[in-house]
């Protein structure tokens, strides 16, 4: 039974998707103390999150990028902002999905049953992969490097296994938004673009600044 945490400033809509999360068996926890989200993420331990962006004291994209600083748990931006900018935004800072208010609940039950499958099919894997010295680690979502540890989210774990599954050979755009998102998410060229993006940042933190190549209108590789 899988842990889903809702973030969402008005109580109404809050209860009516718990309400319906419920019925599909799912255990679900209506955040309360908008100034300490993080504390009560850490609590709750969610295996998904339902994130607004309009929320009193600090704003969902404030809150996701905290949560990705402790973790990669699948992450769904549940927002009445409409405009392409938020869309962009939401994904750069670490969201998996966006969706947009008013929703339809049935859309809504079925991205997040995909981005649950997809995320912790992962897991159960459990799979190792290494090259150039770094080791992805399918289960727990993240890339050991010179003893440093680093937490990947979902669409990252998904970029860099598939990189790392074809070492040497270059995987073209199509292939790996198809690996990420399927038709199921949003998605488009500039999503994959705004991750892969995010992915190489990180990778440059820990010294990993050319580990992932690039080549115009073949694709990447590692």
């Amino acid at each position: 039974m899988y842990r889903i945490l809702i973030v969402e400033d008005d109580p109404a809509i809050a209860e009516a998707l718990a309400s319906h999360l419920l019925t599909w068996d799912y255990e679900v926890k209506i955040a309360e103390d908008f100034q300490h989200i993080t504390e009560e993420f850490i609590h709750y331990e969610p295996q998904l999150v339902l994130l607004d962006i309009s929320l009193p004291a600090y704003d969902g994209y404030y809150w996701c990028t905290k949560i990705r600083e402790i973790s990669g748990v699948p992450l769904i931006f549940v927002s009445s902002a409409d405009d392409r900018m938020s869309q962009v935004m939401a994904m750069n800072l670490g969201g998996d999905d966006f969706v947009e208010k008013p929703y339809d609940i049935q859309v809504l039950l079925a991205k997040i049953r995909a981005l649950l499958r997809r995320a912790y099919s992962l897991s159960k894997q459990g799979n190792l992969l290494e090259h150039g010295g770094v080791i992805l680690n399918a289960g727990e979502a993240s890339i050991l490097f010179h003893g440093e540890k680093t937490p990947l989210t979902r669409n990252e774990l998904r970029i860099l296994q598939t990189l790392m599954e074809n070492a040497g050979k270059f995987v073209s755009r199509d292939r790996l938004m198809l690996q990420l998102w399927e038709s199921d998410s949003f998605v488009d060229d500039n999503t994959l673009t705004v991750n892969m993006t995010r992915l190489r940042k990180k990778m440059g933190e820990i010294g990993l600044e050319d580990f992932i190549e690039t080549k115009k209108g073949v694709g990447y590789k590692v």
